[in-house]
């Protein structure tokens, strides 16, 4: 099973179960969950979860492989993903570009440094993980907030881990755009810079608005207009490609959250037109 380039899902937490339940069929082309959320997870909870992995797509993002860690990878998670990934038929899992664990896990995506020495260690790490889980994976551009070595730009960095681990990209429009304001790049020419032909997915999500130079990733508001003009640039360049909506706290009614799944099928839809296509040639 694959997804349509052209499909708009939601994050699928637990806070909003119910609604999703009972949503009008087509209102989502998608789901996503954490696995370390739902693995293992029985009774009524559980039951609801496989009825709606049964009636929609399901990719899965993780939050505890520590591709950047100095730990090595917990083989009896890998084996638990594997299965439990098979199980529901996950059509695309992915993993965050950074590390969040050092004897035990610290709750927290943690930057890695930028040098050549890192993209050798996480890319054998990455193709590990592919090998154990049989299949390939795309890894998340992430946002951060302390560089802790730059040998090389972080644009650089991803693309050198891309090639060398031979995986694919999620790329995270929001966290482009945070990341250019905290650390004062370019959010379009960065954008420009990564590799068309490796981006599997997009996500945007909301963020808050700590100082106009401090920008954090909170995924517990509405998308900004900042970013919903630099997901359209990112069809533009790159193509349209299934895109989530990420919402983690602060939930509204689900219908504010199916207008913004509306704008993201009205955004890829405009970019997908022939006017568009003929722009962008």
């Amino acid at each position: 099973m694959t997804l349509a380039d052209n499909s708009a899902g939601l994050g699928l937490r637990r806070a909003l179960m119910g609604a999703l339940q009972s949503a009008d069929a087509g209102a989502i082309d998608f789901l996503e969950c954490a696995p370390e959320n739902w693995i293992g997870v029985g009774g009524r909870l559980g039951d609801a979860f496989a009825k709606l992995s049964s009636q929609h797509p399901l990719t899965c993002h993780g939050l505890s492989l520590s591709l950047g860690g100095v730990e090595p990878l917990d083989d009896t998670l890998l084996q638990r993903l594997r299965r439990f990934l098979e199980q529901h038929q996950v059509v695309l899992y992915s993993e965050h570009l950074s590390y969040c664990a050092d004897d035990g896990q610290l709750y927290d995506l943690l930057p890695i440094p930028f040098t050549d020495e890192a993209v050798h260690h996480v890319a054998a790490r990455i193709r590990r993980v592919q090998d154990v889980l049989g299949r390939r994976i795309a890894v998340e551009n992430v946002s951060y907030y302390a560089a802790p070595y730059q040998a090389m730009a972080e644009v650089d960095f991803i693309a050198a881990v891309l090639d060398e681990a031979d995986c694919d990209l999620l790329l995270d429009v929001n966290n482009i755009f945070v990341n250019s304001i905290n650390h004062g790049y370019d959010a379009v020419a960065f954008l420009a810079r990564m590799p068309s032909r490796r981006i599997a997915s997009y996500h945007i999500a909301g963020h808050y608005d700590e100082a106009e130079d401090l920008k954090v990733d909170t995924h517990g508001a509405a998308v900004k207009d900042d970013v919903w003009q630099l997901l359209a640039e990112a069809y533009r360049m790159h193509g349209v490609r299934p895109t989530l909506l990420e919402r983690d706290f602060n939930f509204p009614p689900l219908s504010v959250l199916l207008a913004e799944i509306e704008r993201i099928r009205g955004l890829q839809h405009a970019a997908r037109t022939p006017a568009a296509a003929l722009h962008h040639g």
